[in-house]
């Protein structure tokens, strides 16, 4: 199980309050964000955020002043790490100003000693040690074409003086809208370069979103993709004070419009342009300042400019890279494909930072890579790591055991014994931390016979290391691929701390562990329940500078000692693996007062009923719980959006109970009375194990169709927008907890209340 690593950060009033330190910089979190949705959040608040700068950046100060008073005076204040004093007058752990700058959590020894870099200052050692390596490579028609180091770094500089001349100012965004592409990467750092900010805008954002962002982050320049993403810059461009150009890098413009670029005029702008400009801002800059905002994706509300200094993304680079034992390019280049979201960290931080880092190679993906042809691409670069969210696994599972379905008699019993040999073999290794002195015969009897097949078949035969993250995965997918001899290895993280924090490696994972901490940074489990629970902190130079313009919500994401409050809920086994346990958002705290953390719940029905695709528990201030289920079912190439006609797996999974059905219309609302009783019974054994009568499942139903991210219950990385999905199906919750009326009889005297 693995939560989000790109959710707002939030914690308990109860846990915070009871935190020693200052208590000037710790805010209760009883009023949680806003639980509109992102319209409602952008139309109740002020119109000028921006303008509000000066006063925001001035409380700040006042805030640390206090801050800083307090911390000498408070002897009951946590102490610090060893290695660190009390920071100076006017050098904090934090700043919301864009100029800001902060005090690093560096360390006397180990990777927290590191040298703090600039972007610019490991780019360009890159470039003299790897400058004639493959760096990006994308595919026009059926051929592939590639970029070197050196062509990549001068790409960079002649985006950063083109960004220059179209007016971008220092400390002013350049929002990026559109899907992965050397472009994309090309104007990010080019932005970082000129002494902007680089900042990701989710695809799947609506007009007012994408304005929200644009405004906050005080944009200069958007760069889209294509018309379609710039409809929606055209229709807010007016409310975009600060807003010079906009730039569209693929495809031909439909319509000629002032100050409006393609990605060839935009670069002609910047070609023959002295370096002079350009090279003082680069000298200027350093490792403790901003240089990159990632907005979390307002699942709680409005979505916050988590800002990243260039010591984040550079000693994050390193530290992961050291962690997973990267290979440098002049040793064995490590090949990556880029698919995932490039407005979340986690995809910036395996895609961009961590192959500069080591002179790996990034292929772009196709755009319809979610939409089924991401395999191919698999298959044609054979990345040597991947990543992939829980959705991307479980679909990949989805489709073996389709096919798996269909061979013959022989052919199944054959891949049947090989998964049993897989398993076994792969679960002793783990508890053995991968120092299984000799294979035995029949694994690698059935390695020859099945594991090299699978995993050529999925691209994966060169992939010695598979990640997954971003949102929690099952551990029936986890089993499935390591059956399969294709471990998973569970990263953690959140935009907060630069991406990862804890990640799994071939010699130190555990099912449902989110592996051990990163060397260099820290965890602490604070105010821990007798089992050993509590919220999870980090510390570390990942760690982030704060939320821009947002003093308040940045002291309550970051105590008086700068560690990171994660919002999260975890424990620590006896060898230090992290578990993660639930969120302290999504607590559920029934009207008996029990704390239930509904994903363990959600997970075990799932597991439970192979049919269903989406489970959420409902019971917070309730009587008793009751869960919204959705079916495995098709889902539209074109738009994503999810359709009636179930999945193959899901058609084969009615068969095998009796049912003849093939559309989620003929399941939902208990219209299938067959496989209303098989998930009914599902459930009664699920009910069996829960730990108390709070946690059992009264009340159910299926819905008429699957979450989706068009649908709005899921957010970009496939987590669950609990939230709205409260919302959306609020007459089918309410209709759960509607009072039976009790009729009057002889035996019950007492008219109903």
């Amino acid at each position: 199980m693995h939560l989000t690593a790109c959710e707002p950060t939030a914690m308990s009033t109860a846990l915070v309050m009871d935190h020693p330190g200052d208590s000037s910089l710790l805010q209760s979190c009883g009023t949680a964000d806003s639980l509109a949705s992102l319209e409602d959040a952008i139309a109740e608040s002020t119109a000028n955020e921006s303008s509000e700068e000066e006063s925001a950046c001035a409380r700040e100060e006042q805030s640390k002043t206090k801050a800083e008073q307090s911390l000498h005076t408070d002897s009951g204040a946590t102490p610090r790490p060893d290695s660190l004093s009390l920071p100076a007058k006017g050098t904090e752990f934090w700043t919301t100003c864009r100029d800001g700058e902060v005090k690093l959590r560096m360390g006397e020894s180990g990777p927290e000693a590191e040298p703090a870099m600039t972007v610019n200052q490991l780019f360009s050692s890159t470039v003299q040690r790897f400058g004639s390596y493959a760096a990006l490579g994308w595919k026009e028609g059926e051929q592939w074409k590639s970029m070197t180091y050196s062509e990549y770094y001068k790409s960079c500089r002649t985006a950063a003086k083109s960004f220059l001349k179209l007016g971008l100012e220092r400390y002013h965004g350049v929002g990026i809208l559109g899907f992965n592409s050397a472009e994309w990467f090309i104007a990010d750092i080019g932005a970082i370069l000129a002494g902007g900010f680089a900042v990701g805008i989710y695809t799947t954002n609506s007009p007012e979103a994408c304005q929200y962002v644009a405004e906050n982050c005080q944009a200069n320049i958007l760069v889209v993709e294509n018309h379609k993403q710039l409809q929606k810059i055209l229709q807010v461009q007016d409310k975009l004070p600060h807003l010079k150009a906009i730039i569209q890098y693929k495809d031909e413009l439909k319509e000629k419009k002032p100050n409006l670029y393609t990605w060839a005029e935009f670069m002609e702008l910047g070609r023959d342009e002295p370096d002079t400009q350009l090279d003082e801002i680069i000298s200027s800059q350093k490792p403790n300042q901003c240089c990159t905002l990632i907005y979390t994706s307002g699942t709680t509300g409005q979505p916050k400019g988590v800002m990243l200094s260039h010591d984040n993304l550079t000693w994050t680079a390193f530290a992961t890279g050291r962690d997973v034992s990267l290979t440098d390019a002049d040793k064995l280049q490590e090949v990556v494909v880029s698919y995932l979201p490039l407005s979340h960290i986690a995809a910036q931080m395996i895609d961009i930072w961590l192959p500069i880092k080591a002179g790996g190679v990034t292929y772009f993906a196709q755009p319809d890579a979610l939409k089924g042809s991401l395999a191919n691409t698999l298959r044609e670069i054979r990345p040597t790591a991947f990543m992939g969210v829980p959705r991307v696994w479980e679909k990949m599972q989805e489709k073996m055991k389709s096919i798996g379905a269909k061979s013959s008699t022989v052919r199944r019993k054959v891949a049947s014994w090989a998964k049993d040999v897989g398993l076994q073999t792969n679960l002793n290794k783990m508890e053995l931390n991968g120092n299984l002195s000799r294979k035995p015969l029949n694994y690698r009897l059935a390695k020859r016979l099945v594991f090299r097949k699978v995993r050529k078949a999925l691209g994966l035969d060169r992939c010695t290391r598979c990640y997954t993250g971003a949102a929690p995965i099952t551990k029936d997918t986890l089993e499935f691929f390591l059956s399969l001899d294709i471990p998973l290895f569970e990263l953690y993280g959140m935009s907060e701390s630069s991406g990862p924090h804890t990640i799994s490696l071939p010699d130190a994972f555990r099912l449902t562990s989110c592996g051990k901490v990163i060397p260099g940074c820290q965890t602490k489990i604070f105010s821990p329940d007798a089992d050993g629970n509590g919220e999870i902190c980090f510390w570390g130079r990942h760690v982030f500078m704060g939320y821009l313009n947002m003093p308040d919500k940045t002291e309550e994401a970051l105590d008086a000692d700068g560690w990171l409050h994660s919002g999260d809920l975890g424990k620590h086994d006896q060898n230090d693996f992290l578990f993660i346990t639930g969120r302290i958002k999504e607590l559920i705290i029934t009207a008996g007062g029990e704390n239930i953390p509904p994903v363990p719940i959600e997970d075990a029905v799932k597991e439970a009923i192979p049919l269903i695709s989406n489970a959420m528990l409902i019971g917070d201030k309730r009587k008793f719980l009751s869960m919204l289920l959705t079916i495995k079912c098709q889902v539209n190439s074109e738009t994503g959006a999810p359709e009636d006609e179930l999945t193959p797996e899901a058609v084969e999974l009615c068969r095998k109970l009796g049912s003849n059905a093939t559309r989620v219309s003929e399941i939902a609302g208990g219209r299938d009375r067959t496989i209303n009783a098989a998930i009914q019974d599902s459930i009664t054994r699920v009910n069996e194990k829960a730990t108390s009568n709070a946690q059992r499942i009264q009340k159910w139903t299926v819905l008429d169709q699957d979450f989706s991210i068009l649908g709005g219950e899921l957010g970009p990385t496939m987590k669950l927008k609990r939230p709205v999905v409260m919302k959306m199906y609020k007459d089918q919750i309410e209709s759960f907890y509607k009072e039976v009326v009790t009729p009057t009889t002889p035996d019950n005297p007492l008219p109903p209340k």
